[in-house]
């Protein structure tokens, strides 16, 4: 079958990543994409000629369009709760880039539809799906490293000079980037119970699009994280961090150690030590060209096959609860509890699984 692809926002995440992904999938003739909408007239032309595909009028034209089986949402974030919803409604399948929402009754609402629905929803980060992130996800489970009880996590960057957004309510670094860093560590560790943040504006104003700006959203934070049972880890990000030379992840269980390099969504490969063989073991990436959107081709999975996704939308909602906690913490200074919970990855979705031989040697020999 060939999924049909509608999609709404042309900006800078869709012209390079999901773009070539697109294409990708089209030249394979597993997708053809049939309709996009911007609100920029000269984004939407160049949309449409690269694809050969309408233009659509507005949102609403793509989303009531008979040949668009999947939508996706790569617009700004305060659009996404809604055009996701209305995209589900509509009878579509959809991908959402992060964060699913910006507030809790967005994504509430979101959740709620999703699951009144038959619709595969797949949010957005996608880290999930890297063949590195599913080793060590593997490792963790198998008992490799034995309970993981602390964690560190960081990724940042100097900050966009584009799109006034991401600096303005409903934007921020801990929607950004911190979702990558909160994504991976849950995936591994579990449900987060308890917040506490230090979470601000570091650098007031900004120029952006040449326009010099105010910053009404944050811009730099660091997270602990309470996973209960005395397991902990923290998060560093913002839009704040010029440069690095660290894991991206450290996970510190209580027979081992895994560290993910490069960063959650370009892994590196990842370095392992075990107490029981005394040294570091370099694991090197299997796929340096990894894309981090491919949860547009998980999506194209999952409704050709009729599965459901690696990471349920549940598990984006926990995040988001997350995120928003931080930011009360840091508003009250005191810890705040979350209340969601979210299933466990389901890597069995995946047509072809990472087989790590070396972990289920790893974790008999420790037994």
């Amino acid at each position: 079958m060939t999924v049909r692809i509608g999609v709404l926002g042309l900006g800078s995440v869709f012209t390079g990543p999901y773009r070539t992904r697109l294409q990708d999938l089209q030249r394979h003739g597993r997708v053809a994409v049939t309709a996009v909408y911007d609100p920029d007239p000269s984004k939407l032309r160049w949309g449409a000629e690269v694809f050969g595909c309408r233009q659509a009028r507005d949102e609403a034209d793509v989303l009531a369009d008979a040949d668009v089986d999947a939508v996706l949402v790569l617009t700004s974030m305060r659009e996404h709760a809604d055009l996701a919803i209305r995209a589900l409604q509509a009878g579509k399948h959809v991908l959402v880039e992060k964060p699913m929402a910006t507030s809790m009754d967005d994504a509430e609402r979101l959740l709620d539809v999703a699951r009144r629905t038959d619709r595969i929803l797949v949010c957005a980060p996608h880290i999930l799906l890297s063949p590195t992130y599913r080793q060590m996800h593997s490792r963790v489970r198998s008992g490799v490293i034995g309970a993981p009880l602390l964690a560190r996590a960081r990724y940042g960057w100097s900050g966009p000079w584009w799109g006034a957004w991401f600096y303005q309510p409903g934007g921020g670094a801990l929607f950004d980037l911190g979702v990558y860093n909160l994504t991976s560590l849950c995936g591994f560790m579990g449900s987060v119970q308890r917040v506490t943040a230090l979470v601000g504006t570091a650098i007031p104003s900004r120029t952006v699009d040449d326009v010099l700006m105010q910053v009404q959203s944050e811009d730099n934070a660091h997270v602990l994280l309470d996973f209960g049972g005395s397991r902990f880890a923290s998060i560093m990000t913002g839009f704040t961090m010029q440069k690095y030379r660290s894991p991206a992840i450290e996970l510190y269980g209580q027979d081992g150690v895994l560290q993910l390099m490069g960063d959650d969504w370009a892994p590196e490969g990842f370095e392992q030590w075990r107490n029981e063989s005394g040294v570091w073991e370099l694991v090197p990436e299997t796929e340096p060209d990894w894309p981090w959107t491919a949860g547009a081709t998980h999506l194209v999975e999952c409704i050709e096959q009729g599965l459901q996704p690696v990471s349920r939308p549940e598990h984006a909602y926990h995040a988001l609860e997350v995120m928003l906690a931080a930011k009360e913490s840091a508003r009250s200074g005191r810890v705040v509890e979350v209340r969601s919970t979210f299933p466990d990855l389901d890597y069995s979705s995946l047509p072809e699984q990472v087989t790590d031989q070396r972990a289920r040697h790893d974790a008999r020999s420790t037994s």
